[in-house]
């Protein structure tokens, strides 16, 4: 008589957070690629969008003048992009035993649209929690880049600029600011990491952290 199977382990919930240029995307896929030779399975997903809905609002986020929407109506459209992202990508994939990988995910609305958009922190607190139903990454990596270097990665991609990259110097320097100061609240969770490093280096170092935080074999 075969056994019964037990209870299908779930899956963690990793994200990358950074100001523009940081490298995020090149690293999750880094990363994914390390994590998928160690036989984690694995989801890739984005914010804003990862799910059908909330890559429609995606567009209307990051496309238009700068001055399209204020920060309070940008706060709102995240949003609602995330609770679709949440309940239609994220939180199936977990309960599968599917490991999430995501750019972006909560610190980026606290960064943009809280601490460096002016939009009062309770505010976007309360909204966090209510796109999510409490849903927390198990790690949170932070890319630390100065914001001259970051300006000049993004001015120079063949695909243009979008909108939040075309903000004035002094928002990328709040943006920075805001996230070294969420790295160092949430400790357990944050893990602040200097995106000056070479793409290798920097890799390395991202698949060491989380070799180590979840014991996995070393790259």
């Amino acid at each position: 008589m075969t056994a019964a199977a037990g209870p299908v382990a779930r899956g963690r919930f990793i994200t990358l957070e950074g100001g523009e240029g940081a490298g995020k995307s090149t690293q999750l896929a880094l990363l994914a690629r390390f994590l998928e030779g160690a036989g984690v399975p694995l989801l890739r997903t984005r914010e804003p969008g990862g799910s059908t809905g909330a890559e429609a609002i995606r567009t209307l986020i990051l496309t238009g003048a700068v001055d399209r929407w204020d920060a309070r109506t940008e706060a709102l459209l995240v949003a609602a992009a995330r609770r679709d992202h949440v309940e239609r990508t994220i939180r199936p994939a977990l309960e599968q035993g599917t490991w999430v990988l995501c750019d972006r995910f909560f610190d980026s609305t606290m960064a943009y649209q809280g601490i460096a958009g002016g939009v009062d922190p309770a505010a976007i607190t309360w909204l966090r929690g209510f796109a999510t139903d409490g849903l927390t990454p198990d790690l949170t990596i932070l890319l630390d880049l100065p914001v001259e270097i970051g300006i000049a990665r993004t001015a120079a991609r063949a695909d243009g600029r979008q909108r939040f990259e075309l903000r004035e110097p002094a928002f990328h320097e709040r943006l920075r600011q805001a996230f070294q100061a969420i790295a160092a609240a949430e400790p357990a969770r944050c893990r602040l990491l200097d995106a000056r490093e070479g793409v290798d280096a920097l890799a390395a170092a991202i698949s060491a952290l989380v070799a180590t935080r979840f014991d996995l074999p070393p790259a």
